[in-house]
């Protein structure tokens, strides 16, 4: 174990592998249901919770899976948590469950979590793979929950249903519309990519 830095596993995935915003991967979900915080926040604890599951899982059993059903099995393997993370959010949160609609379920197609399980579990033992489905799982909730408080706060004045702005404020209701969802998506991709290059040139000197 000695050889994996466990840090730099966590940290990648709050910035230098943020999904949506440095990898743009997840971007589906990120787009579709962060016209609310708690919208946003819901999703990201999910996806993290079958990035986690999964890796740990993939992890666990690299070693007696054949390669040529290595991928097939790894769907499976996803499948189930994210039935498990469905399910959940049915049964004890069924108005968040109704908003998500079917973008819950698609977490089985998200690129995040075969991404991972494919380019990391497999290769590397349990810890450094839970670690690592943590940080990018955090970094991802943390990605939509940033644009829900953009989105809702310009398209309804409010955050997590607190209201903000006074009766003075006219709402933008294209902000919680797709076009609204294109636009913050594309000023904080820019956003991250210019803070990424200021870092990097006052750390290289140029």
């Amino acid at each position: 174990m000695a050889e994996y830095n466990l840090w730099h596993e966590f940290k990648k995935g709050l910035w230098d592998e943020i999904p949506p915003f440095r990898l743009v991967l997840g971007t589906c979900p990120a787009l579709a249901v962060t016209n609310s915080v708690i919208n946003g926040i819901a999703m990201g604890l999910a996806t993290l919770f079958v990035l986690l599951c999964a890796n740990v899982s993939v992890s666990a059993i690299r070693k007696i899976v054949p390669s040529e059903v290595r991928i097939a099995t790894y769907v499976v393997i996803i499948a189930l948590y994210v039935t498990v993370a469905d399910m959940f959010l049915a049964a004890m949160f069924p108005p968040i469950s109704k908003a998500l609609g079917p973008y819950v379920p698609l977490i089985v197609v998200n690129c995040i979590i075969l991404g991972r399980a494919e380019g990391f579990a497999q290769k590397h033992p349990i810890i450094p793979s839970t670690i690592d489905a943590i940080g990018i799982g955090i970094g991802f909730t943390l990605s939509l929950a940033a644009m829900g408080i953009i989105r809702e706060l310009f398209g309804f004045g409010s955050i997590l249903d607190i209201k903000l702005l006074g009766n003075w404020f006219e709402p933008w209701i294209v902000m919680i519309l797709p076009a609204g969802a294109f636009f913050v998506f594309g000023f904080l991709v820019a956003l991250v990519n210019y803070l990424s290059q200021k870092k990097a040139t006052e750390t290289h000197g140029h």
